[in-house]
């Protein structure tokens, strides 16, 4: 039975789901007969991917704050989900320097009242708490970071979903360990993702994908620094084979890096290459370093062979594929082509593959 077939008739509410990673997360679980509830803020973003992916009309869609304890924990008694995806977040680190408030609120009192909202609700059986790559205290060494070397991340956004890890943490030993209802809990570590519909600034794919739109060069800021680049769909699936297999057997819960083999972890300036290759149309980019720009890591990578190890995943497609996608659905859009169509076809491509 293939991982889609396993999530037929379940039960999956999904926090943040009208953002860009939420949206792939509801256009796949719906392919697969799910019955999808998202519990989120309206789309982030105009153009948004949530409405192209036309998955409004297939899922329970509560518009609500993570930080509203009361209305979350209404949903989950409205509709007593038995997985939950916790993916709502501020994910950007210039963002957070902006609104450093905001960003721990939503990253840490939103992990808080998520678990909350979990403890009262005895059909949760399983739960994966979507976090970052950059929860690591980055001491920019050449190897990947692995799962018990130190939470610390520098900025707000890192220092955030660092936070989100400890409240799990101390969730499951104060309160779940305990518990006669069991639940596993799990928490994610996914690099950075890259595919068709990422509409957020300060992104380097989405950057490119709207100068080479407007006939302008690409300007990178930073094209040494080095990052555990993935499609979007490969975490996705990543988190969905997790929370099935540990709500089959508890045993799989955990805290996980999810990212690339090592000949997918390249410069922003490869990245930028590869894409510009494969866009053509006489795409290219320029560097032009950002005066008073905040830190930002040089180098970062991520050891996930804990992860192939217990659950027996491994990356399907690597970057030049990722970016193939990426292109494929950006020009897609470009030329007016069904969004929903798309999608679906991209997602079956990687289910089956």
């Amino acid at each position: 039975m293939g991982l889609l077939d396993r999530y037929r008739g379940m039960k999956v509410l999904v926090t943040g789901h009208t953002g860009f990673k939420g949206s792939w997360m509801s256009k796949v679980l719906t392919l697969s007969g799910a019955e999808v509830i998202g519990y989120a803020l309206a789309p982030p973003t105009e153009p948004s991917l949530f409405k192209l992916s036309e998955v409004d009309n297939k899922l329970s869609s509560i518009t609500g704050d993570i930080r509203d304890l009361k209305r979350l924990q209404d949903c989950f008694a409205t509709y007593q989900p038995e997985i939950v995806i916790h993916m709502a977040a501020q994910p950007l680190v210039r963002e957070s320097y902006k609104n450093p408030v905001d960003t721990y609120a939503v990253n840490v009192m939103g992990t808080v009242n998520l678990l909350e909202a979990v403890r009262g609700c005895d059909s949760v059986k399983s739960v994966v708490n979507v976090t970052t790559d950059k929860v690591y205290r980055n001491k920019e060494w050449g190897w990947g970071y692995r799962e018990n070397d130190e939470l610390n991340g520098f900025d707000p956004y890192s220092n955030s979903k660092s936070c989100s890890e400890l409240v799990t943490s101390s969730y499951i030993n104060s309160f779940f360990s305990f518990r006669q209802q069991s639940c596993a809990i799990s928490t994610c570590r996914a690099g950075n993702v890259i595919g068709g519909g990422d509409f957020a600034i300060d992104r380097i794919i989405p950057d490119c994908v709207r100068a080479v739109s407007a006939n302008r060069e690409i300007i990178v800021r930073n094209p040494a620094s080095t990052r555990p680049y993935q499609h979007v769909l490969e975490p996705i699936f990543a988190y969905l084979q997790l929370a099935i297999s540990q709500l089959e057997n508890s045993k799989f819960a955990g805290s996980y890096n999810i990212g690339p083999d090592d000949e997918d972890c390249v410069s922003t300036g490869e990245l930028v290459d590869m894409f510009c290759g494969i866009w053509g149309e006489s795409a290219s980019w320029n560097c032009i370093p950002e005066e008073n720009a905040p830190h930002e890591a040089h180098y970062l990578k991520l050891d996930c062979s804990m992860f192939k190890s217990a659950i027996g995943w491994k990356p399907k497609w690597h970057i030049e594929d990722a970016l193939k996608k990426t292109v494929e659905w950006s020009k897609a859009y470009q030329n007016g082509e069904n969004i929903s169509e798309v999608m679906n076809r991209q997602i079956l491509a990687y289910a089956e593959g």
